[in-house]
């Protein structure tokens, strides 16, 4: 017998009903529910959608999108027997699922609100979808607004099987806080490991418009706009320089902060940011702790202030030594190697830079079932993104690591 190929998409979304919140969540929080509706409409373009699907949820209220069509019209939500179907139609044996329009409301200002859709999202997904854990691997949202409750909510996720948590791309705090070394303990303490999902967090109920509802919204006028040199060059800062600040950002607080040393079993798995700039990170992060060759390290540099004596020039240093200062044991790069994980779709420079960044920190997702994503060509993406990969390597960064870090076991053929 041979191991196969375990293909185990990081980047998955599982649809809830439109309706969850609204029933479950506790009667005086109902009116301020994430909830859906959808509306017919004759298409907008010849042979165009004719379903669209509208969000209600502070910050988000208005955001609208069309019924995902690859999946033949139909939603799937509450229905993991679907969901299987879909996956294995596109090749993925295995689908680590996080919550959909939901996201945006699960980590806004309201921790009373937060938390409560929190706890429902988690219930619903115990009684719906316990049966199917070894297929489908949902997240637990984890709101950050309170940390004693996330401790309590880690543990009762931990206790009803999940193998992971959803925390916040922008959290209430730097995760370089010590406030969150709770949070860090218990999801260690408890074998769950850390998803952190593009696009959420930073929502506060009294603002209508959140930060990615306006992007969106720019992003739509100009669309119905003539191209500009302006608007050229706008959507390649926006895509390719303002997108991959905030998982920079999130990575270096962690290692910076300590707590990739101090709690060493604990994996970090960044989704739908794509990987391209991980490279780039990895090199200047360990950059910043090293003395070129060439480089003087009695550089001096600053501000002489002749009203004080030279023994107290504060405003003076030699700035080279900075880079002595580096406080754990690990280059920054060694952490994002060991603990680390970028998921990536259709990203032939992140493949490309595989060496440069550690094989095992990225790692492969489809979207499913968004639009955007790769879902109903997967198969072909992945036998055209792995050309000349060693077949050891494409089945790390399509599925082993994450098995691995997961728990999931590899299918033996016969």
């Amino acid at each position: 017998m041979s191991q196969q190929e375990l293909v185990v998409s990081a980047d998955g979304h599982l649809l809830e009903p439109i309706d969850l919140f609204k029933t479950r969540l506790p009667k005086h929080l109902r009116d301020r529910a994430v909830w859906e509706d959808d509306f017919e409409i004759e298409p907008l373009v010849e042979g165009g959608a004719r379903i669209f699907r509208r969000l209600h949820t502070p910050g988000f209220e208005g955001w609208t999108i069309s019924r995902y069509r690859q999946t033949g019209g139909r939603m799937p939500e509450g229905e993991p027997e679907l969901i299987i179907e879909d996956l294995a139609s596109d090749g993925v044996d295995v689908g680590v699922l996080h919550p959909n329009l939901s996201l945006f409301g699960l980590y806004s200002d309201d921790h009373e609100l937060s938390i409560a859709h929190a706890r429902v999202y988690n219930d619903y997904v115990m009684e719906r979808f316990t049966p199917y854990f070894s297929r489908l691997v949902p997240t637990a949202p984890i709101p950050l607004s309170d940390v004693g409750d996330a401790v309590v909510e880690i543990e009762r996720v931990a206790a009803g099987g999940f193998r992971a948590i959803l925390l916040p791309a922008t959290p209430p705090k730097p995760y370089y806080s010590r406030d969150f070394d709770p949070v860090w303990a218990a999801a260690q303490a408890n074998g769950l490991q850390v998803f952190i999902h593009t696009q959420t967090g930073g929502v506060k109920v009294n603002d209508p418009e959140a930060i990615t509802l306006k992007v969106v919204m720019e992003n739509a006028e100009q669309v119905n706009q003539p191209m500009t040199e302006k608007a050229a060059a706008k959507r390649m800062v926006t895509q390719s320089i303002y997108q991959a600040i905030v998982p920079q950002q999130v990575i270096c607080q962690l290692i910076g902060g300590g707590v990739a040393e101090r709690y060493p079993d604990l994996h970090f798995a960044l989704i739908e940011f794509n990987a391209y700039w991980l490279a780039s990170l990895v090199g200047s992060m360990d950059k910043c702790w090293i003395t070129g060759i060439g480089q003087d390290p009695d550089w001096w540099l600053g501000v002489w202030d002749d009203a004080r004596p030279p023994e107290e020039q504060s405003g003076m240093a030699q700035l080279f030594r900075l880079n002595e200062k580096w406080p754990f044991p690990l280059m920054p790069s060694e952490y994002v190697k060991r603990q680390f994980h970028v998921s990536f779709q259709d990203d032939p420079v992140a493949v490309a830079c595989r060496h440069i960044t550690g094989l095992s920190s990225i790692v492969w997702g489809n979207d499913y079932p968004h639009a955007e994503g790769t879902f109903r060509g997967s198969r072909q993406l992945l036998s055209e993104l792995f050309v000349g990969v060693p077949a050891d390597e494409r089945a790390a960064m399509v599925g082993g690591t994450l098995a691995g870090i997961l728990g999931l076991k590899t299918p033996v053929a016969a």
